[in-house]
């Protein structure tokens, strides 16, 4: 079990994906996605995520992304933020996102 405490450390935050580019460099087929957080800044990302989404199905779709993990290089890319999802039965990534619009870098809690 954790604490609320625990909870509150971790700083997830919803944001709008603006860009959506392929990622030839990765080892399975992902995303590099620029996602604006509004007053917490823009932030790119490499999601694993091409099983369910075309790049036109996630442009300006709100997701929620954990913002306070340090940067994760991948390939020849730097992953700033870790935008979650639930795992299918073939563990594809099905996006986790608000259920009404919401306002850039609102924190999840």
């Amino acid at each position: 079990m954790i604490t609320w405490d625990d909870f509150a450390k971790i700083d997830i935050r919803c944001g709008t994906i603006v860009e959506v580019r392929d990622f030839p460099n990765a080892r399975k087929p992902a995303y590099q996605l620029t996602i604006d957080f509004g007053e917490s800044g823009m932030r790119q990302s490499s999601a694993q995520i091409t099983a369910h989404y075309t790049p036109g199905e996630l442009q300006d779709r709100q997701v929620l992304a954990v913002m306070n993990f340090p940067k994760k290089q991948i390939a020849n890319f730097f992953s700033e933020c870790l935008v979650l999802g639930v795992y299918d039965e073939n563990n594809d990534v099905i996006l986790l996102q608000p259920g009404k619009p919401v306002k850039n870098g609102g924190k999840v809690g």
